[in-house]
C-alpha cells in the first residue's frame, strides 16, 4: 500500500486555491462514510508519481494528515489542460463493511507455457478490465488468468477466475468470456502467373510481330523497285528501236 503526507486546507476562495497551485500543491477532497469531507493538500510531485504507477485508480492508499492516518481510494483526478499536472483529486474513505464498484485490470501469466501459444494461436483478450463489487477493505489489485496447459480453442471465463471473498462481478446470470486461445490467422500468398503469361512475355510477343510486320514492308518495297527497273529497261530498249539508224 502507498503512502502520501496530506495536509488538512482551510482555502474558501478560488484566488487562494490558485496560490496553493503556485506553491506545488494539490487540492483534494475526501468524502464517504459518516464523517464529514474534508479538504486536504498534497504536494504535485508525489501526487504525479502515484498517478504513474499502474491502476492508480483502483489502489488504496494511506493518507498521513496531521499524524492520523487514513485509508482512502483514488476516486477522480482533474488535470490541467496546458500543462498536463493534477489539479484536483478525489478520495473515497475507506469504511468497514462498504462496498464499491471498480474496474479491476486483468493479468495474463505463464504465456511461454501455454500449449496453444507455442503452435501459433493467439491470445484474444476480450475483457482487459472486469468491473467488479468489493467490499472496501478487500480490493483486489488485480486478476490473474494462467494460461499454463491451455490448447487452441480454449476459453477464460469469470467462472475460471479465483475471486478474492465477497467479491462479484456486476453482470450476473451468465458465465461471460474474458480472453480466448484462438487459431493462427493463415495468409494466401496471390498466384504466380504461369510460365509464357507474363507481362513481358506479351510485350516480347508485340515487339516480334512488330518486327516482322517492318521486315515485309522493306521486302515490298525492294520489289516495287525491281519492277521500276525493269519498267525503265523495256521503255529504254523501245526507244532505242524507234530510233533510226545514222546515214552515213
Amino acid at each position: 500500500m502507498n503512502s502520501i503526507e496530506a495536509t488538512a486546507r482551510n482555502t474558501n476562495t478560488k484566488g487562494q486555491v490558485r496560490v496553493l497551485r503556485q506553491k506545488g500543491e494539490v487540492p483534494g477532497i475526501i468524502y464517504g462514510g459518516t464523517e464529514k469531507n474534508q479538504t486536504i493538500s498534497l504536494s504535485t510531485k508525489e501526487v504525479k508519481s502515484l498517478i504513474d504507477q499502474e491502476n492508480f485508480l483502483s489502489n488504496i492508499i494511506s493518507l498521513k494528515i496531521d499524524g492520523k492516518s487514513m485509508n482512502v481510494l483514488p476516486r477522480d483526478v482533474a488535470f490541467d489542460p496546458i500543462s498536463d499536472n493534477p489539479i484536483h483529486v478525489d478520495f473515497l474513505r475507506i469504511v468497514k463493511d462498504a462496498k464499491i464498484i471498480l474496474e479491476i485490470p486483468v493479468k495474463f501469466i505463464n504465456n511461454e507455457t501455454c500449449p496453444g501459444l507455442k503452435r501459433g494461436g493467439v491470445l484474444n483478450i476480450v475483457r482487459r478490465k472486469v468491473e467488479l463489487k468489493c467490499p472496501t477493505e478487500n480490493i483486489p489489485t488485480e486478476l490473474v488468468v494462467d494460461l499454463e496447459g491451455l490448447e487452441i480453442g480454449a476459453s477464460i471465463k469469470i467462472s475460471s477466475i479465483n475471486l478474492p471473498e465477497n467479491v462479484k462481478p456486476t453482470i450476473q446470470g451468465r458465465d461471460f468470456v474474458i480472453a480466448t486461445v484462438a487459431a493462427p490467422t493463415i495468409f494466401k500468398e496471390p498466384e504466380k502467373p504461369a510460365e509464357g503469361e507474363s507481362a513481358e512475355g506479351t510485350e516480347g510477343a508485340e515487339d516480334t510481330e512488330g518486327t516482322e510486320a517492318t521486315d515485309t514492308e522493306k521486302s515490298e518495297e525492294k520489289a516495287a523497285e525491281g519492277d521500276k527497273a525493269g519498267d525503265k529497261s523495256k521503255e529504254d530498249q523501245k526507244k532505242e528501236e524507234k530510233t533510226p539508224p545514222e546515214k552515213k
